[in-house]
Protein backbone atom coordinates (compact mmCIF):
# COMPACT_ATOMS: atom_id res chain seq x y z
CA UNK A 1 0.00 0.00 0.00
CA UNK A 2 1.17 3.63 -0.46
CA UNK A 3 2.67 5.37 2.56
CA UNK A 4 1.51 8.46 0.99
CA UNK A 5 4.08 11.60 1.56
CA UNK A 6 6.56 11.85 3.77
CA UNK A 7 6.32 12.06 7.48
CA UNK A 8 6.89 15.78 8.89
CA UNK A 9 7.70 15.91 13.06
CA UNK A 10 5.61 18.61 14.76
CA UNK A 11 8.23 21.26 16.34
CA UNK A 12 5.81 20.85 19.72
CA UNK A 13 7.33 16.58 19.86
CA UNK A 14 11.02 17.65 18.35
CA UNK A 15 11.19 20.44 21.19
CA UNK A 16 9.95 17.75 23.83
CA UNK A 17 12.84 15.30 22.96
CA UNK A 18 15.06 17.77 22.92
CA UNK A 19 14.55 18.67 26.28
CA UNK A 20 13.71 15.66 28.13
CA UNK A 21 16.30 13.31 26.42
CA UNK A 22 19.05 15.58 25.32
CA UNK A 23 20.96 14.21 22.27
CA UNK A 24 18.94 10.70 22.64
CA UNK A 25 16.23 12.21 21.77
CA UNK A 26 17.25 14.79 19.48
CA UNK A 27 18.68 11.41 17.38
CA UNK A 28 15.48 9.40 17.62
CA UNK A 29 13.71 12.61 16.09
CA UNK A 30 15.74 12.23 13.53
CA UNK A 31 14.96 9.10 12.34
CA UNK A 32 11.52 9.32 13.33
CA UNK A 33 10.11 9.85 9.83
CA UNK A 34 12.37 6.41 8.48
CA UNK A 35 10.49 5.43 11.71
CA UNK A 36 7.41 5.67 10.55
CA UNK A 37 7.52 4.75 6.54
CA UNK A 38 9.17 1.14 7.93
CA UNK A 39 5.85 0.16 10.15
CA UNK A 40 3.41 1.91 7.42
CA UNK A 41 4.80 -0.20 4.91
CA UNK A 42 5.38 -3.26 7.67
CA UNK A 43 1.55 -3.63 8.13
CA UNK A 44 0.45 -2.14 5.06
CA UNK A 45 -1.11 0.29 6.48
CA UNK A 46 -2.49 4.36 4.62
CA UNK A 47 -2.34 7.36 5.89
CA UNK A 48 -5.91 8.97 6.76
CA UNK A 49 -5.56 12.46 7.94
CA UNK A 50 -3.43 15.12 9.07
CA UNK A 51 -0.55 13.69 11.73
CA UNK A 52 -1.03 14.67 15.48
CA UNK A 53 1.02 15.09 18.48
CA UNK A 54 1.86 15.32 22.27
CA UNK A 55 4.87 15.67 24.29
CA UNK A 56 5.83 12.31 24.10
CA UNK A 57 4.41 10.28 20.77
CA UNK A 58 3.51 11.04 16.87
CA UNK A 59 -0.12 9.59 15.83
CA UNK A 60 -0.33 8.92 12.43
CA UNK A 61 -4.36 8.25 11.68
CA UNK A 62 -4.56 5.51 9.52
CA UNK A 63 -5.85 2.58 7.34
CA UNK A 64 -5.25 -1.14 7.42
CA UNK A 65 -5.56 -3.25 4.49
CA UNK A 66 -8.73 -4.10 5.31
CA UNK A 67 -10.09 -0.67 5.33
CA UNK A 68 -10.37 -0.63 9.32
CA UNK A 69 -9.96 2.91 10.44
CA UNK A 70 -6.85 2.94 13.22
CA UNK A 71 -3.95 5.27 14.39
CA UNK A 72 -0.48 4.46 14.72
CA UNK A 73 1.42 5.67 17.63
CA UNK A 74 5.32 6.14 17.41
CA UNK A 75 7.13 6.83 20.48
CA UNK A 76 10.59 6.12 21.61
CA UNK A 77 10.62 2.86 23.58
CA UNK A 78 11.17 3.06 27.52
CA UNK A 79 9.79 1.46 30.40
CA UNK A 80 6.45 3.72 30.12
CA UNK A 81 6.05 2.29 26.82
CA UNK A 82 6.58 -1.04 27.57
CA UNK A 83 4.07 -0.89 30.63
CA UNK A 84 1.81 0.94 28.35
CA UNK A 85 1.94 -2.46 26.14
CA UNK A 86 1.13 -4.56 29.31
CA UNK A 87 -1.61 -2.94 30.35
CA UNK A 88 -3.42 -2.49 26.89
CA UNK A 89 -2.74 -6.44 26.00
CA UNK A 90 -4.07 -7.27 29.61
CA UNK A 91 -7.41 -4.79 29.42
CA UNK A 92 -8.16 -5.97 25.96
CA UNK A 93 -10.68 -3.39 25.32
CA UNK A 94 -12.56 -3.64 28.15
CA UNK A 95 -12.85 0.46 28.76
CA UNK A 96 -9.86 1.12 27.01
CA UNK A 97 -8.80 1.75 23.65
CA UNK A 98 -7.77 -1.83 22.03
CA UNK A 99 -4.51 -2.56 21.00
CA UNK A 100 -4.22 -4.20 17.48
CA UNK A 101 -0.39 -4.65 16.81
CA UNK A 102 2.60 -3.58 18.47
CA UNK A 103 6.24 -3.59 18.25
CA UNK A 104 8.30 -4.26 21.73
CA UNK A 105 11.93 -3.03 20.14
CA UNK A 106 10.79 0.00 18.93
CA UNK A 107 8.29 1.22 20.85
CA UNK A 108 5.26 1.37 18.51
CA UNK A 109 1.91 0.66 18.59
CA UNK A 110 -1.25 0.24 16.22
CA UNK A 111 -4.20 1.34 18.06
CA UNK A 112 -8.06 1.65 16.98
CA UNK A 113 -9.16 4.64 15.74
CA UNK A 114 -11.10 6.67 18.59
CA UNK A 115 -12.48 10.59 17.99
CA UNK A 116 -10.04 12.67 18.96
CA UNK A 117 -11.49 15.59 18.81
CA UNK A 118 -14.21 14.93 21.30
CA UNK A 119 -12.15 14.14 24.98
CA UNK A 120 -14.77 14.19 28.59
CA UNK A 121 -14.11 17.81 28.72
CA UNK A 122 -16.66 18.44 25.96
CA UNK A 123 -19.10 17.43 28.63
CA UNK A 124 -20.20 20.73 30.55
CA UNK A 125 -21.81 19.18 33.86
CA UNK A 126 -19.27 17.79 35.76
CA UNK A 127 -20.97 15.54 37.76
CA UNK A 128 -22.13 13.59 34.40
CA UNK A 129 -18.34 13.75 33.33
CA UNK A 130 -16.58 12.50 36.23
CA UNK A 131 -19.52 9.69 36.38
CA UNK A 132 -18.34 8.55 32.81
CA UNK A 133 -15.05 8.54 34.15
CA UNK A 134 -15.50 6.88 37.58
CA UNK A 135 -17.16 3.70 35.26
CA UNK A 136 -14.51 3.36 33.40
CA UNK A 137 -11.74 3.35 36.46
CA UNK A 138 -14.02 0.89 38.01
CA UNK A 139 -13.86 -1.43 34.88
CA UNK A 140 -9.94 -0.60 34.69
CA UNK A 141 -9.04 -1.08 38.12
CA UNK A 142 -11.29 -4.51 38.62
CA UNK A 143 -8.59 -6.50 36.64
CA UNK A 144 -5.40 -7.71 38.59
CA UNK A 145 -1.84 -6.57 37.40
CA UNK A 146 -0.10 -8.63 35.83
CA UNK A 147 3.87 -9.46 36.17
CA UNK A 148 6.08 -6.90 34.70
CA UNK A 149 4.45 -3.81 36.15
CA UNK A 150 6.01 -1.42 38.55
CA UNK A 151 5.03 -1.56 41.58
CA UNK A 152 3.03 1.64 43.95
CA UNK A 153 5.06 -0.09 47.24
CA UNK A 154 8.42 0.43 45.62
CA UNK A 155 7.23 3.81 44.31
CA UNK A 156 5.93 4.68 47.61
CA UNK A 157 9.19 3.99 49.70
CA UNK A 158 11.21 5.78 47.08
CA UNK A 159 9.14 8.89 47.60
CA UNK A 160 9.39 8.57 51.35
CA UNK A 161 13.14 8.29 51.05
CA UNK A 162 13.16 11.37 49.19
CA UNK A 163 11.36 13.32 51.58
CA UNK A 164 13.67 15.31 53.70
CA UNK A 165 15.81 16.34 51.26
CA UNK A 166 12.86 17.94 49.09
CA UNK A 167 11.76 19.71 52.46
CA UNK A 168 14.47 21.08 53.06
CA UNK A 169 13.65 23.45 49.36
CA UNK A 170 10.53 24.83 50.90
CA UNK A 171 11.09 27.73 52.49
CA UNK A 172 7.53 28.51 53.82
CA UNK A 173 7.12 26.63 57.28
CA UNK A 174 3.40 25.61 56.26
CA UNK A 175 4.64 23.98 52.98
CA UNK A 176 7.12 21.82 55.12
CA UNK A 177 4.74 21.08 57.35
CA UNK A 178 2.03 20.00 54.46
CA UNK A 179 4.61 17.99 53.17
CA UNK A 180 5.83 15.75 55.93
CA UNK A 181 2.45 15.49 56.52
CA UNK A 182 1.59 13.74 52.95
CA UNK A 183 4.67 12.02 53.15
CA UNK A 184 3.03 10.14 56.72
CA UNK A 185 -0.04 9.22 55.58
CA UNK A 186 2.35 7.13 52.78
CA UNK A 187 4.22 5.75 55.37
CA UNK A 188 0.95 4.23 57.17
CA UNK A 189 -0.06 2.88 54.12
CA UNK A 190 3.10 1.37 51.88
CA UNK A 191 2.88 -1.40 54.04
CA UNK A 192 -0.36 -2.50 51.66
CA UNK A 193 0.01 -0.78 48.47
CA UNK A 194 -2.86 -3.06 46.76
CA UNK A 195 -2.32 -4.79 43.51
CA UNK A 196 -5.02 -3.55 41.12
CA UNK A 197 -3.56 -2.40 37.54
CA UNK A 198 -3.78 1.42 38.02
CA UNK A 199 -4.26 3.88 34.81
CA UNK A 200 -2.29 6.36 36.40
CA UNK A 201 -2.94 8.93 34.47
CA UNK A 202 -7.18 9.15 33.89
CA UNK A 203 -8.39 12.59 33.45
CA UNK A 204 -10.93 13.93 31.13
CA UNK A 205 -8.79 14.75 28.12
CA UNK A 206 -7.36 10.86 28.56
CA UNK A 207 -11.18 9.87 27.56
CA UNK A 208 -12.27 10.19 24.13
CA UNK A 209 -15.35 9.36 22.10
CA UNK A 210 -15.55 6.10 20.42
CA UNK A 211 -17.56 3.84 18.30
CA UNK A 212 -17.26 0.65 20.29
CA UNK A 213 -18.33 1.99 23.51
CA UNK A 214 -19.70 5.54 24.05
CA UNK A 215 -16.20 7.07 25.54
CA UNK A 216 -12.95 4.72 26.04
CA UNK A 217 -9.98 5.37 27.56
CA UNK A 218 -6.03 6.42 26.33
CA UNK A 219 -2.77 6.81 26.88
CA UNK A 220 -2.04 4.40 30.52
CA UNK A 221 0.90 4.76 32.31
CA UNK A 222 0.09 1.17 33.99
CA UNK A 223 1.51 0.13 37.81
CA UNK A 224 0.14 -2.19 40.38
CA UNK A 225 -1.04 -0.46 43.19
CA UNK A 226 -4.28 0.87 45.20
CA UNK A 227 -6.66 2.31 43.49
CA UNK A 228 -6.82 5.52 45.59
CA UNK A 229 -3.49 6.25 44.40
CA UNK A 230 -4.97 6.41 41.07
CA UNK A 231 -8.14 9.34 41.57
CA UNK A 232 -5.93 12.22 41.85
CA UNK A 233 -6.27 12.53 37.66
CA UNK A 234 -9.79 12.65 37.96
CA UNK A 235 -10.28 15.18 40.85
CA UNK A 236 -7.41 17.54 39.20
CA UNK A 237 -9.46 17.64 35.65
CA UNK A 238 -10.50 21.17 34.24
CA UNK A 239 -8.95 22.55 37.28
CA UNK A 240 -9.41 26.28 36.17
CA UNK A 241 -12.98 25.61 35.79
CA UNK A 242 -13.21 24.33 39.46
CA UNK A 243 -11.60 27.12 40.80
CA UNK A 244 -13.61 29.42 38.31
CA UNK A 245 -16.82 28.37 39.24
CA UNK A 246 -16.16 29.15 43.13
CA UNK A 247 -15.95 26.86 45.88
CA UNK A 248 -13.26 24.34 44.69
CA UNK A 249 -13.32 22.43 48.40
CA UNK A 250 -16.95 21.70 48.04
CA UNK A 251 -16.47 20.95 44.08
CA UNK A 252 -12.83 18.28 45.40
CA UNK A 253 -15.32 16.91 47.68
CA UNK A 254 -17.95 16.19 45.59
CA UNK A 255 -16.05 14.58 42.87
CA UNK A 256 -13.96 12.62 45.79
CA UNK A 257 -17.20 10.75 47.05
CA UNK A 258 -18.45 10.05 43.54
CA UNK A 259 -15.39 8.32 42.37
CA UNK A 260 -14.75 6.84 45.33
CA UNK A 261 -18.81 5.34 45.55
CA UNK A 262 -18.67 3.75 42.15
CA UNK A 263 -15.13 2.48 43.28
CA UNK A 264 -16.03 0.95 46.14
CA UNK A 265 -13.27 2.22 48.26
CA UNK A 266 -12.89 2.89 51.50
CA UNK A 267 -12.53 6.55 51.57
CA UNK A 268 -9.99 6.76 54.49
CA UNK A 269 -7.79 4.79 52.75
CA UNK A 270 -8.47 6.21 49.74
CA UNK A 271 -7.61 9.60 51.11
CA UNK A 272 -4.17 8.85 52.18
CA UNK A 273 -2.70 7.64 48.79
CA UNK A 274 -4.37 10.55 46.94
CA UNK A 275 -1.97 12.34 49.42
CA UNK A 276 0.48 10.10 48.68
CA UNK A 277 -0.20 11.24 45.09
CA UNK A 278 0.38 15.02 45.49
CA UNK A 279 3.19 14.31 47.42
CA UNK A 280 4.77 12.59 44.04
CA UNK A 281 3.67 15.14 42.50
CA UNK A 282 5.45 17.86 44.41
CA UNK A 283 8.27 15.64 44.62
CA UNK A 284 8.70 16.09 40.82
CA UNK A 285 8.22 19.56 40.78
CA UNK A 286 10.79 20.48 43.91
CA UNK A 287 13.42 18.36 41.37
CA UNK A 288 12.38 20.72 39.04
CA UNK A 289 13.52 23.80 41.03
CA UNK A 290 9.92 24.15 42.51
CA UNK A 291 10.46 25.67 45.83
CA UNK A 292 6.98 26.18 46.90
CA UNK A 293 3.77 23.75 46.34
CA UNK A 294 1.18 23.97 43.89
CA UNK A 295 -1.69 26.07 44.87
CA UNK A 296 -4.06 23.12 43.17
CA UNK A 297 -2.33 20.11 45.73
CA UNK A 298 -2.73 21.93 48.59
CA UNK A 299 -6.48 23.05 48.09
CA UNK A 300 -6.88 19.27 47.11
CA UNK A 301 -5.32 18.29 50.52
CA UNK A 302 -7.08 20.70 52.34
CA UNK A 303 -10.50 19.96 50.80
CA UNK A 304 -10.00 15.98 51.73
CA UNK A 305 -7.98 16.35 55.04
CA UNK A 306 -10.30 19.16 56.58
CA UNK A 307 -14.54 18.38 55.88
CA UNK A 308 -17.43 17.97 57.98
CA UNK A 309 -18.15 14.38 59.04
Amino acid sequence: MSTSKAVEVPQLLAASYARSFGEEGTAWIAGLPDLAAEFLDRWELERDGAAAAGEASLVLPVLRKDGTRAVLKLQMPREETRAAVIGLRTWDGEGMVRLLDDSPESGTMLLERLDGARTLASIEDDDVAMGILAGLQARLVRVPAPQGLRSLGDIATEMLEQVPRAVTALPDPADRQRLRGWASAVAELVGEPGDRMLHWDLHYDNVLAAEREPWLAIDPEPLSGDPGFDLWPALDSRWEDVVAKGDPLRRVRRRFDLLTEVLGLDRARATGWTLGRLLQNELWDIEGGATTLAPSSVTLAEALLHRQP
